[in-house]
């Protein structure tokens, strides 16, 4: 076979047999991100990134938006460069981890019972070393993309990507020139129907965010005494109302699509207003498709006071409010009028809903690569109910959509692995997503 044609499997041989050790390795990275500039930082991970891409020929450029928050970013000439650029981008850090907790040190990078674990392994390192995996091997035969490709591996995404995609993108947009298309992380993933079904969720939509700081004056006094106006007192019970509230179901066109191809692949008409039964069926994505239908806001912390005989004249709260597209002005009249009066609300950090259409080139090249390696495979559009780097590249004009291929077994709860303790990959997972990335750039 010539060197320069693609495998008959997709992937290659090499991507396949590297990309655990890329996994594994940068899973050892501690890039925990505790919000603002505490913790360990990127700058490890952007070096190694940079290190892997430089040994075949790029020139990757580091990115340092404050001291050791790091993105590395580099770009591959394809055959017709006058083509719009598509982009692939992945964030390099994670949200903490308590080692007690887990089975295996989350940050060894362990390889068990099938699967690599660790903070990472799917949320989103995996990713990163599949890009990586399918870059090198592609690279070293001389099989260029049709087009151009961006690569950005970012900073910060697990607070809000202001240190990463978006220092990058206010600051050195011309990285970016001519980007039209992008894919990034939670989507792609398999969802098991029955043997001769599995439904590939493509994320074409995520939800807004305004994750808030609530706040309550009251007046402050001797613990032992009566008091009418106490702070902790008022927020508790607002919070409350608000952790128990149930925003109105409303279906958007991604839902609305995704629900037509369920209930195909189901056999089954299925209602939006009543989906318990339905969600009982959909084993790990079932908190990500449930938490799509209607707007969300999730109480995550709580503080006040500083003595056990003192009744603080302060109480705060925070919240991590979620928004359908085209739902925001509906969630914070909604939230204001469940929390009432006496709660001051304000954003800690806000960002805006997206959602594209399933169609055009790129999801037909979506689809059959998924197709040619799991011949079962339906890819289906999705929304998710996070967000992430998309957020901050839609500001360019360019059309996002989560396509970090997996081929997942049907007892794994996927959803529970992010942010989750004893977070795993599948390593068969890891090589059928370098063998579908390959066959997808050959026809991107």
């Amino acid at each position: 076979m010539n060197q320069s044609s693609p495998s008959p499997t997709g992937g290659g041989g090499n991507a396949e047999s590297e990309v655990v050790d890329l996994c594994r390795d940068l899973i050892r990275i501690d890039t925990s991100n505790y919000g603002g500039n505490e913790g360990p930082g990127e700058r490890a991970a952007a070096e190694y990134v940079a290190e892997k891409l430089a040994e075949v020929g790029l020139e990757p450029e580091i990115f340092e938006s404050s001291p050791g928050r790091a993105s590395t970013v580099a770009r591959i000439a394809g055959e017709d460069s006058s083509r719009p650029a598509l982009l692939i981008h992945g964030h390099t850090d994670v949200v903490p981890a308590n080692a007690d907790d887990w089975t295996h040190h989350p940050f060894s990078g362990e390889i068990a019972d099938g699967c690599v674990w660790g903070r990472g392994a799917v949320d989103m390192k995996d990713m990163d070393a599949m890009t990586l995996a399918v870059v090198r091997d592609r690279l070293r035969s001389g099989r260029r993309p049709p087009r151009d490709v961006v690569l950005a591996f970012l900073a910060d995404e697990e607070a809000g990507g202001l240190y990463g995609a978006r220092h990058l993108v206010d600051n050195h947009r011309d990285l970016f020139e001519g980007v039209t298309e992008a894919i990034g992380e939670v989507g792609g993933f398999s969802f098991t129907v029955n043997e001769n079904l599995r439904l590939y969720l493509v994320e074409t939509a995520q939800k807004g965010m305004h994750w808030m700081r609530l706040t309550v004056d009251g007046t402050a006094g001797h613990g032992s005494m009566t008091n009418n106006d106490n702070a902790i007192t008022e927020l508790c019970e607002a919070v409350g109302r608000l952790g128990r509230h149930k925003f109105p179901v409303r279906v958007t066109k991604t839902v609305r699509s995704f629900l037509d191809e369920l209930s195909d692949a189901l056999g089954t008409e299925l209602d939006p207003e009543d989906m318990e039964e339905t969600l009982a069926k959909l084993g790990g994505i079932a908190k990500i498709i449930g938490a799509t239908l209607q707007n969300t806001a999730a109480p995550t912390q709580l503080g006040a006071g500083y003595k056990v005989n003192v009744i603080p004249g302060q109480a705060t709260a925070h919240v991590d409010g979620r928004f359908l597209p085209g739902h925001e002005e509906e969630f914070l009249a909604d939230l204001d009028r469940v929390l009432g009066p006496r709660v001051r609300r304000e954003d800690v950090h806000a960002d805006k809903a997206l959602e594209t259409s399933f169609d055009g080139a790129l999801v037909d090249a979506m689809q059959t690569s998924l197709k040619a390696e799991d011949p079962a495979a339906r890819a289906v559009p999705y929304m998710l109910s996070g967000g992430t780097d998309a957020k901050s590249f839609d500001d360019l004009g360019i059309r996002c959509f989560g396509f970090a291929p997996l081929k997942l077994p049907p007892e794994l709860d996927f959803a529970g692995m992010f942010h989750g303790v004893d977070e795993r990959v599948p390593v068969d997972g890891l090589k059928f997503g370098v063998r579908v990335l390959d066959r997808f750039l050959d026809q991107c």
